[in-house]
Order: C-alpha cells, then structure tokens, then sequence
C-alpha cells in the first residue's frame, strides 16, 4: 500500500493545486527534510508534496518514510531531519532527553480505530457492543482468547488500545491475546484472518472494511481514548534557527492543505493517494478515508497540548516509560500563531 522512498520522490507535474502558494524565492527553493510515518493523519503533507504547494512556495522537501515514531527520532538525533510529522509522545520523550525539537502544529486527533472479524463482531453484536461481554463470550465460544493485532508498546493506537480494553471495556484480561506488528501487517492479518480483530490506522480501516465486508469497525480511538492526539508537525531547533521563514512557511502550508482537506475531501484525495496509495488504493477510496470519523483533522495545537499530559501519564500506567515526559516547551504556540497569519493572508 506504501510507495516507496524513490517512488515518492519522483516529479510530480500535473499536480496542480491553485490554494495561495507563492513562487520560489529567487534565492532558490530551502532545502526541507521531513521524516513521516505513513499514516493518514500526516495527510497535510502528502498534499503540500504531491500537490506542487511547497515547492511554489520556495520549499524543496526531501520525505524519508519510518514505520514508527522512535526509528524518526533516532534520525533527528543524528542531524538528519529538518521536520518529523509522527505522533507526539515520541516527540515529548525526545525533548525531554534533551534533543531539541518542538511542536508547531497538529496534524490531526485520532487516525485509528478498533475492527473485528466475523467472530469477533458476531461477539459484538450478540453483547450489544459491551467490550467486556463480547471478549468473555468469544472466549467461552472458542475456547481461547481473541486474538488481538496492534502496533509495538508506545505508539499511540496502542495506548488507545489499552486504554479501551481496560479503562472503557473493563476486559478481563484473560478474554484477550495482544500481538504486536507494524501498520501493514496489522491489515494483512486481520484479511487472512490471522487475528480476530485489531487496532487498524487509516486509510487500512477503510480499505480492510471494504475488501471484505464481514470486518466492521467496532470503535474509533476518539472513543477508544477521549481527545488523543494523533499525528504532529515537530521541528527542530537548529531548523528553526536556521531557516526560520522556511519554518514558518513550513507550517502555514500545511494549514492549508488542512483546510482543504477538511473542506474537499475528494479534492485533496488524489494528492493523498499519490503518497499512501500506491497505485493499489482508488481515489473514491482514499477520499473516504479521509471522511472517516476515526480521524480529525486539525492543526491548532492547543487542544493537543491539553490531551498530551493525560495520554503521557497513562503510558507510564502502561510502561511504556517510567516517568511521564514533562510537556513545558514543548508546544511552539509562538510559531503556530505566525504561521495561521500568514496562511490566513495568502
């Protein structure tokens, strides 16, 4: 489903998006290294490359793909990124050890959900949606617990995924077996029919949902954890110093592929397609992926700023760190608010 580093890198003329970029400075365009995770909620970016925006606006990103948060951070670490678009407990963790880096926007809430299998929905329905009597009568049905796919201890699906088993669900921890893979796998498991259900990021819950019918989307992570931040737009220090304008613009562009993406999906779906897809996914799909209510896009970072505390200090709960990274300094609020500026502007 994901394009590869080289693929993504290839011209993309005739894509064309007319939303305010402005021409490149005759100085030339500012080199920008981005690290993402190939997740719907990084969709700003995909639309700011496929679309041509940041390169009209003097902006030339180079996109490095990482399948988690902790592998970007170690290149950040090592000087090799200008910009990361992944989830922000990374992020925190990251500055708290002293790397310095900061929070300039959201990219959007959530991205995730819960789907289950034909067995497993079947549980669903017969309990009437109640977590914790759908996974004991799976079990008392078939004698072992469900079989559950997520992604590794520490990103943020997972923690969601706790989060609704044992605080919401109050699951019995017996009535269920958690696995951790990567993001691809996740969705190749849950069509074998590898595992019972599992925690699916969009665009994998929309497609996995449609090429086999018999899978249903049981909860979304908004429902799963209230108000959990999903993906963010960190920048570095030594970018932002560097290059403060290109930050700036940086930041602006990316609200607004928001706002197109928040007001035409369909439009702003080939862009995502460009990057996501593959080749494998269809447009009418993609669009719907980004229509889904396990995703909620938006760049103001405030909201995510209030939920980060709370979403750190349940991953101590959990493990995933010993103490919860503090959250002081880590939102740019300075550079947002200029940044909305000049977006509003253009």
């Amino acid at each position: 489903m994901i394009i590869d580093r080289r693929t993504l890198m290839m011209s993309t003329a005739g894509l064309v998006l007319a939303a305010g970029a402005r021409p490149a400075s005759a100085q030339g365009a500012v080199a920008v290294r981005v690290g993402f995770v190939p997740v719907i909620g990084a969709s700003a970016l995909y639309v700011m490359q496929a679309s041509g925006m940041a390169e009209k606006d003097g902006l030339k990103l180079a996109l490095t793909k990482f399948d988690s948060g902790p592998n970007a951070i170690q290149a950040l670490a090592s000087g090799t990124l200008d910009i990361m678009v992944i989830g922000v407990s990374p992020i925190a963790v990251a500055k708290s050890k002293g790397i310095d880096v900061s929070v300039a926007a959201s990219g959007a809430y959530g991205g995730s959900a819960f789907a289950a299998g034909p067995a497993l929905d079947k549980a669903f329905k017969e309990a009437g949606g109640d977590p914790a009597k759908a996974f004991a009568a799976f079990r008392a049905a078939n004698g072992r617990p469900a079989k559950l796919g997520t992604l590794p201890p520490g990103g943020v699906p997972t923690v969601a995924l706790h989060h609704w088993l044992w605080k919401v669900g109050k699951v019995d921890k017996a009535d269920v077996q958690i696995v951790a893979m990567g993001i691809e796998a996740v969705q190749q498991a849950m069509l074998t029919g590898a595992v019972d259900g599992g925690t699916l990021l969009e665009p994998s819950v929309t497609i996995v949902t449609d090429r086999d019918p018999r899978i249903k989307r049981i909860a979304v992570a908004t429902e799963m954890f209230p108000q959990i931040p999903g993906v963010v737009i960190a920048v570095s220090g030594a970018f932002l110093k560097a290059q403060p304008d290109a930050a700036e613009r940086f930041v602006a562009q990316a609200i607004r592929a928001t706002e197109l993406i928040k007001s035409a999906p369909d439009k702003a779906a080939p862009y995502v397609n460009a990057v996501l897809g593959g080749g494998l996914v269809s447009e009418s799909l993609m669009a719907a992926a980004l229509k889904s209510p396990a995703v909620k896009f938006e760049t103001d970072p405030r909201v995510t700023a209030a939920a980060t505390a709370e979403l750190l200090a349940y991953q101590v709960e959990l493990g995933d760190f010993p103490a919860a990274p503090k959250t002081e300094g880590l939102f740019d609020m300075a550079l947002y608010e200029r940044a909305a500026k000049r977006a509003a502007a253009n």
